[in-house]
């Protein structure tokens, strides 16, 4: 298993006079079909020692993710995900819907955090200057770190990351139910060959990303 997450950046954050610092993760952002999820996980200086096995969610198994549920919830001062639909981000663009969903998640919180830790380099949090798309959700004003692996390094987005990645494969495999055809429950909507496959073969659903460039079927 890969190297543990430590609290280190969290702790720099802490110490510059943050009480409350949120990991945020999107989970969705390449997939073909479904909503794009936003995790925030909001800790503080008094947490514990980080749950055993928590790592970025994309190198552990559902199974290990699953069981992580309960500790992360736990050990974390407070969690809420958010989502945009297909249809949102046919609409406005996936940067756009990952600040929507952000703005989801962060309304969903009993306690709002000071600063935020994004993985990556880009700040889509931050409202931009000019868009092609706009969006009807509040600016929200918290300074953002970016770190490059913050779901691999920093434990409060790898919470983010398991709590928004075992709830949209939970969406998902109950989409699988509607449409049996496309096998959801196995690739939670990433670009499979059986995905694709069913995608040329049956054109999109209604939960499809269409302005994407996906294979067209008969319906398509």
């Amino acid at each position: 298993m890969s190297a543990a997450p430590t609290l280190e950046v969290e702790q720099s954050l802490f110490a510059a006079g943050h009480k409350y610092v949120a990991g945020v993760d999107e989970v969705g952002r390449g997939a073909l079909a479904g909503p794009v999820s936003v995790g925030i996980a909001v800790v503080s200086a008094e947490v514990g020692e980080v749950p055993a096995k928590l790592r970025d969610s994309k190198v552990i198994s559902r199974k290990v993710r699953e069981e992580l549920i309960e500790p992360v919830s736990a050990w974390v001062i407070d969690s809420a995900i958010g989502h945009a639909s297909a249809a949102e981000i046919d609409e406005i663009g996936i940067v756009s819907a990952l600040r929507l969903a952000w703005t989801r998640a962060h309304a969903g919180l009993k306690v709002k955090p000071h600063a935020v830790i994004l993985d990556g380099k880009h700040n889509w949090i931050a409202a931009p200057k000019s868009d092609l798309f706009t969006v009807q959700a509040d600016v929200i004003d918290v300074p953002v770190t970016m770190q490059i692996k913050a779901d691999a390094l920093c434990a409060s987005v790898s919470a983010a990351s398991v709590l928004a990645k075992v709830e949209r494969d939970a969406m998902m495999r109950e989409y699988a139910v509607t449409y049996p055809e496309f096998g959801f429950e196995g690739h939670v909507g990433y670009g499979a060959a059986t995905h694709l496959r069913a995608l040329s073969e049956l054109g999109p659903t209604e939960i499809h990303r269409k302005s994407w460039n996906l294979p067209t079927g008969p319906q398509g």
